[in-house]
């Protein structure tokens, strides 16, 4: 089976394409070769599977075997793979998503490769019960957590997976391996949460790390990264358009408001190409 490691800043994956549906094993195959000390190592496996709907569609499993609904940096390196294989020929694809429905993606190509990707990453779901949360709430804004003791203040956001935005002194000196991992399995979140961690410096520039549900802290997370966008305009911290920096870089993020879409332009990267013995 081949195989190609990718990343979006840092964020990286396993990324499989020829099966035609997603294997029986797909988790326990995840959890092993995800493995960074005994396998290829990623934050996740993704396939590239054929779709009735779009163009190409995307499932994604989580280093701990769990399925993601959608990953932001998984569809850039998924847009980035299929165009620089030749497996299409469009710099406008769409991508069916398991929890995001089908995705609009651009893709801006020099000497005949992807180097940067926007992708309509559609409507934000603002309902506390839809993200979902326990907070009967639309929407689920500066919202108080207690975790072991200490109450922080969140605001919920699904991008088709949901997001809790924490505002902090400072982002990028956080305990994100103690607070992340208890803020992600809180009884607020029926199915765990992505969990970002944000300290915002201007109206057009806020920084962030986060905690990712089933996978504990990557380099970066394009979906949180759009969560963190909308949950600042809702609380008022920043404009529609904002970079988001993440530790392994930044994202250009934009809230419509006339279409109220939610737009994520940055890179992705091929690093190997590889085979495994079945």
């Amino acid at each position: 089976m081949n195989f190609t490691k990718m990343n979006g800043l840092g964020n990286d994956f396993i990324v499989i394409a020829g099966e035609p549906e997603l294997p029986a094993n797909a988790a326990a195959l995840a959890e092993k070769l995800c493995n960074r000390f005994f396998g290829i190592g990623a934050d996740g496996m993704v396939y590239i599977l054929p779709s009735e709907s779009a163009d190409f569609r995307m499932r994604i499993i989580n280093s701990d075997g769990s399925e993601a609904e959608q990953c932001g940096n998984a569809i850039r390196c998924v847009a980035k793979y299929v165009y620089d294989s030749g497996l299409t020929d469009k710099e406008e694809i769409t991508v069916e998503t398991l929890g995001a429905g089908v995705q609009k993606v651009q893709l801006t190509v020099e000497n005949g490769k992807a180097v940067q990707v926007r992708v309509d990453m559609g409507q934000p779901i603002l309902d506390g019960l839809r993200i979902p949360t326990t907070v009967d709430a639309t929407p689920v804004l500066d919202e108080a957590i207690e975790v072991d003791g200490r109450e922080f203040r969140f605001t919920a956001v699904s991008m088709g997976n949901p997001h809790c935005v924490i505002y902090v002194d400072d982002a990028l000196t956080f305990d994100l391996a103690t607070w992340g991992p208890k803020l992600e399995a809180h009884p607020m979140f029926p199915r765990k949460i992505n969990v970002e961690f944000t300290t915002v410096r201007s109206r057009d520039y806020a920084d962030m790390r986060v905690w990712e549900r089933g996978a504990g802290p990557t380099l970066a997370c394009g979906t949180g990264a759009c969560a963190t966008l909308v949950a600042s305009v809702l609380n008022g911290y920043t404009d529609r358009k904002a970079v988001i920096s993440l530790k392994g870089g930044d994202l250009l993020i934009e809230w419509n408001e006339d279409n109220n879409h939610v737009y994520m332009t940055g890179p992705a990267a091929e690093v190997y190409r590889g085979t495994l013995s079945r």
